[in-house]
């Protein structure tokens, strides 16, 4: 948590000033008591209304001076607060985004959305509770008892017993809490992604009739973190009672102590209604201190969950190269993957090379490595075994950022923002023209719809293209990626939408690109690969064989055997949607 401090950088006038305000006011606050003690000796005892009258305004100026410093506090802290946590989540953000895949897979999505949003909320909120009220708290606390002995050191002395005893109570639950306020935030990391995964695969869950089980999971995992909190809670809860018990006590111990000095003539009854005004501020302040530690105890175990994800390293390192030709070659030399803490290798051995204007299929069953063969490319995922080669150079010697440049990546999940079809499109190339983009729509087989749009380019997209079919979101995510002109474009089944003419119109487009890039089509269907100059048949993560179609046909049986499922339901569909192509030319 210490370390997260350094992000208050530029605001240091403001944490200074707000604690400095704050302590005005309670110094303030301290000559209330004596002031109503004056009045109730002197005007009271003297039937003076003209010195009750002076002293009465007195208290009022008291009053208006210490709510200005107060407003005033309350302006810097909140100042701080929620610009450290601008800064802490633009930070947190950027550490993200600069970790592999490897390191997101083994925190989970819905950690880091709870890091990102419940979390700094819950460092935001002490801050600002600190910067108010860690300095006024304790201020308030001594200087009560300082001022008690100002007007009767006896009487003081319930002072000195008193606080000992409700810091013990304070710090003693504080301490307490503090581990398991640790576990509620882990709990609720569980709920989040069960929650999460739940309205993500909603149609799976009821295409199997699954809604039982799930919401029996999820409650279960519900009410684990509801016991957790109550059970902090009723600790937490402890304090308060705790506190006005000895509060309290020591009330009635300064009033049988006043009445007896009043009566010895020691004390008058001004001072002791000062005494007992100064035992209800320090009671009042304490409460406040005791809902600042919960709150900054839930804070310190939310920074420190915080500053856990900062100190995961990124286990990718970046290279110094830079892509600055174009690519001409891309080689996979006896390589392999294991991901994170896997048992086995999800590809092994894989060696094939390929030259610009190549158009490369791969295919496979589920789960046989295609989309893990891919990634290795733009560097998802580092080999743990060979090296990949573009230009004869190793991947890892190149910068990320130039390397990713000349790859295009056309996910399975078609994922479009929120923006017009322009902002989308930019994602590829921000200084991308409208001719850039509408030569890149064409090519990917969307201009036609794109111009009966309102707007054309600049018609709305909603979150996630909602407002889209299918075969339109996957052929502008294709279009998004050739926006840029890649060296490599990968297209990771990301036609599995498109009816076959349009697949088969891609392909033959995409074949005729400016500038001969390497196309690499991942597909479950032989036909869309079928026409590629070599196709590559993983099988288990390995390579079951590599070659045209035909020559798969005749000498690899995974191949047949995936071809000839297919073959009935699609041949002919093919075979049209070919030949359409074809008379179109």
């Amino acid at each position: 948590m210490k370390k997260l401090l350094i992000y208050l950088k530029g605001y240091e006038k403001e944490t200074v000033l707000a604690p400095l305000f704050k302590m005005l006011e309670a110094l303030f606050e301290l000559f209330v008591p004596l002031v109503m003690a004056a009045v109730i000796d002197v005007g009271i005892g003297g039937s003076d209304r003209g010195y009750i009258v002076r002293m009465c305004l007195i208290l009022v100026a008291l009053g208006v001076i210490g709510l200005t410093c107060s407003i005033t506090a309350q302006y810097f802290a909140a100042k701080a607060a929620t610009g450290f946590s601008t800064v802490l989540r633009k930070e947190l953000f950027g550490h993200i985004q600069s970790l592999s895949y490897t390191e997101m897979d083994k925190i989970g999505t819905s950690t880091l959305m709870t890091r990102m949003t419940s979390d700094i909320n819950q460092v935001q909120s002490g801050i600002n509770l600190v910067l108010r009220l860690f300095l006024r708290s304790p201020f308030i606390v001594f200087g009560a008892m300082v001022m008690a002995f100002t007007v009767d050191v006896k009487a003081a002395l319930v002072f000195v017993i008193t606080i000992p005893l409700l810091s013990i109570v304070v710090f003693g639950i504080m301490l307490w809490t503090m581990p398991m306020y640790r576990r509620v935030q882990g709990a609720l990391d569980q709920v989040l992604g069960l929650t999460r995964e739940n309205l993500t695969g909603v149609r799976v869950i009821r295409a199997f009739r699954m809604e039982e089980q799930e919401q029996k999971h999820f409650r279960q995992e519900n009410e684990h973190l509801t016991d957790l909190q109550k059970f902090v809670g009723r600790i937490s809860g402890l304090m308060n009672p705790v506190t006005y018990i000895i509060v309290n006590g020591a009330v009635i111990v300064l009033l049988y102590t006043g009445a007896v000095r009043v009566d010895a003539g020691i004390l008058t009854q001004g001072q002791v209604v000062a005494l007992v005004n100064y035992m209800n501020q320090i009671l009042v302040e304490l409460v406040k201190l005791a809902n600042l530690i919960i709150t900054v105890t839930k804070a310190v175990a939310c920074g420190n969950r915080i500053q856990s994800i900062f100190e995961i390293p990124c286990s990718m390192k970046n290279g110094t190269r830079e892509i600055k030709n174009t690519i001409t070659s891309l080689q996979f030399d006896h390589v392999g993957l294991t991901y994170a803490e896997a048992g086995t290798e999800s590809l092994t051995d894989i060696d094939f090379t390929v030259h610009a204007g190549e158009t490369i299929g791969v295919i496979g069953g589920t789960g046989s490595g295609k989309s893990s063969l891919i990634n290795l490319i733009p560097r998802f995922y580092d080999a743990t075994a060979g090296a990949v080669r573009i230009n004869g150079e190793d991947v890892k010697n190149y910068d990320k950022e130039s390397l990713r440049h000349m790859v295009g990546v056309v996910p399975q999940k078609a994922v479009l923002f929120n923006g017009t079809i322009a902002d989308n499109l930019r994602w590829g190339k921000e200084d991308a023209t409208e001719e850039e983009m509408w030569q890149a729509l064409s090519v990917a087989q969307a201009k036609d719809f794109v111009e009966e749009r309102d707007g054309q380019l600049q018609a709305r997209v909603d979150q996630g293209g909602k407002n889209l079919s299918g075969g339109q979101r996957q052929r502008l995510t294709i279009a998004r990626a050739l926006v840029r002109k890649p060296g490599i474009l990968i297209l990771d089944d990301s036609a599995s939408a498109l009816d076959f003419a349009t697949d088969a119109a891609l392909r033959k487009s995409i074949r005729e690109m400016e500038g001969q890039p390497i196309v690499f089509i991942v597909s479950q269907r032989t036909s869309s690969i079928r026409h590629a100059d070599k196709i590559i048949v993983l099988d288990d993560g390995k390579v079951a064989g590599i070659g045209t179609h035909q020559e798969l046909l005749n000498n690899c049986e995974v191949y047949q055997e995936i071809y000839y499922s297919q073959f009935e339901k699609e041949e002919g569909k093919m075979a049209a949607a070919e030949e359409g192509v074809s008379v179109h030319e």
